[in-house]
């Protein structure tokens, strides 16, 4: 679907209005990422950087990946003396 706008002032930047069916059909919602590539401006939705975790999370406790590397260290004086819960 090609559609035809104009670039409009909002406060002291332009922007360009996306009409909804454009909008619905690329299933944006909310923060987007702009680009410049070959002269085109290009946008789409922002990456959520912990997509995949839940499922990358469950498979590790499945294979049973999901421990601890360090070895838990014995309490010191300085835990219970010092240090404030």
């Amino acid at each position: 679907m090609t559609v035809k706008t104009r670039i409009i002032r909002i406060g002291n930047s332009q922007g360009v209005r996306i009409p909804k069916p454009l909008l619905e059909q690329s299933g944006i919602t909310d923060e987007v990422e702009l680009e410049i590539e070959d002269n085109k401006i290009i946008i789409h939705a922002a990456d959520d950087p912990r997509r995949g975790w839940e499922d990358a999370f469950l498979a590790m406790a499945q294979h049973g990946d999901d421990t601890l590397l360090d070895p838990e260290l014995p309490d010191s004086d300085w835990d219970h003396e010092e240090w404030q819960w």
